[in-house]
């Protein structure tokens, strides 16, 4: 089955630390490639060389370092300015799936409701760097956020040594609560773009669920086994 039959698709996994984003990522990449597609895997931040320092930046646990919540809002918007027009923009139009790992929700959850900025001022920021670019389907993986902290200590990083959390992940515990309830609102906000998935579930038992949904979200049933 050729990609080149239909338009680009921008699909987002988004979650609090420790959901199993990076698992259903690689899982969905697979099976879409396995059926024909062309796939694009992503990350935010990240994705771009820019993206990438900007992402060692933020979450490198470095007392040094100061990050005021201004500041850090601006650098993942930066980086996400750079990760759509280099990547995933040039990506969509050539008709590949997109699948990316956080976006514009994580923002409005983690700085905006978790570090008390301005949602609405967010919000105009996002849609300004993302030049319309936004996701057709966003996948939230919902997990307590004690036990996926739990689960980030035995998970070996780019950015942090084993068993060591990194810098957004060792906030306070009602700062991951603030996280998670901000996604669940976002989920009534709009339901019909954002699934919610219990992480808890095993790893097969999730990919099953993103897959259902997006089955029944693709207007041409080409995801159907």
């Amino acid at each position: 089955m050729s990609s080149t039959k239909f338009k680009g698709y921008f699909i987002t996994i988004e979650g609090g630390e420790g959901s199993g984003k990076s698992t259903l990522l690689n899982q969905l990449g697979d099976y879409f490639r396995n059926k024909g597609f062309e796939v694009i895997q992503t990350r935010e931040p990240g994705g771009t060389k820019l993206g990438e320092s900007i992402r060692h930046l933020l979450l490198n646990h470095e007392d040094s370092i100061s990050i005021g919540h201004q500041a850090e809002l601006l650098l993942f918007l930066a980086a996400r300015a750079q990760h759509v027009e280099e990547l995933i923009q040039p990506a969509l139009k050539a008709g590949k799936i997109v699948l990316c790992d956080r976006f514009n929700d994580s923002t409005i959850a983690y700085q905006g409701a978790a570090r008390g900025l301005n949602a609405k001022k967010i919000q105009d920021f996002c849609q300004l760097v993302c030049a319309e670019i936004l996701p057709d389907w966003t996948l939230f993986l919902d997990v307590s956020p004690k036990i996926g902290l739990a689960r980030t200590q035995k998970i070996q990083k780019d950015h942090a040594q084993m068993g060591q959390l990194d810098r957004i992940e060792s906030e306070k515990i009602e700062f991951h609560e603030r996280v998670r309830q901000a996604f669940l609102s976002l989920v009534q906000q709009e339901p019909q773009r954002i699934y919610r998935i219990d992480a808890n579930e095993s790893q097969s038992k999730v990919l099953q669920k993103a897959l259902e949904f997006l089955e029944e979200q693709w207007s041409g049933s080409e995801l159907k086994t």
